[in-house]
């Protein structure tokens, strides 16, 4: 698994994507990318992730194109669904993920920055939707999901990409940073995730999905209904005292 490499370090999974030289996105590598979250998904070691690139020339590309050329109609339904596995695989990690995005994220580059919780994101990114340059539809559910829909379809329909300034402005970027910072950036929120409990971590992203698309009243019934679970847990009890007694809390994860 050359293309993607994993490290783990003090509870935080650092995905990188080596794709040189943009990260153009195969079926393989959308495979590979739905496996690796979905083995961090079941690692009760880490409480949070960071995906970033490589390659000093893009976050990623998006589709690599001269696969796209060679496909067949009839093979484009399972292709589909090998995409939307890995990007199921991320918006459903476990755990926290945050984009840490460098520069260009095109395409699906774009959507795979979207599937993340967080988004961290150097001045020197940009973001596009040019699948209408290419006969395709792009990714305009995800990205639905974080920015107007007036923005939206200015990108869906004219394919043309924003800078990070403006992709900020419209929620797509939570955090805005000048390139040299980037990468601490996003290593510093990843630590102060990660120092949380892991329980809380795990049951409150399940919450946050789950409610994302319910009714304001309902999810946030769903949202008592998970804290009452939490409640029963010991790592819930250590957060209390922990507050009470002005200490940092010892976690074991039950």
């Amino acid at each position: 698994m050359n293309e993607i490499h994993v490290d783990i370090a003090g509870k935080i999974a650092t995905v990188t994507l080596n794709k040189q030289p943009v990260n153009a996105l195969t079926g393989k590598l959308y495979e590979q990318l739905g496996d690796v979250f979905e083995t961090l998904s079941g690692n009760s070691e880490i409480n949070c992730a960071i995906l970033r690139s490589a390659s000093v020339k893009a976050f990623c590309a998006g589709k690599d194109l001269k696969e796209f050329l060679a496909a067949r109609v009839e093979d484009d339904p399972a292709n589909a669904a090998v995409v939307r596995r890995t990007f199921s695989a991320i918006l459903n990690c476990a755990v926290p993920v945050i984009a840490e995005v460098n520069g260009p994220a095109l395409g699906a580059g774009a959507v795979i920055a979207s599937v993340c919780d967080i988004r961290v994101a150097s001045r020197a990114a940009t973001f596009a939707l040019p699948e209408i340059n290419v006969g395709r539809c792009g990714g305009g559910a995800h990205l639905g999901r974080l920015i107007p829909q007036g923005a939206l379809r200015r990108m869906f329909f004219t394919g043309l990409p924003i800078d990070a300034t403006e992709a900020h402005r419209i929620g797509l970027v939570d955090v805005l940073v000048e390139p040299d910072e980037l990468q601490a950036a996003a290593l510093e929120l990843a630590k102060t995730i990660a120092a949380k409990s892991p329980l809380g971590l795990r049951i409150g992203k399940k919450a946050l999905r789950e409610t994302e698309s319910l009714p304001l009243e309902e999810g946030y019934a769903r949202e008592q209904r998970y804290s009452t679970e939490l409640m029963h847990t010991e790592d819930a009890r250590e957060a209390t005292r922990a507050v009470v007694e002005k200490r940092a809390p010892v976690f074991v994860g039950r």
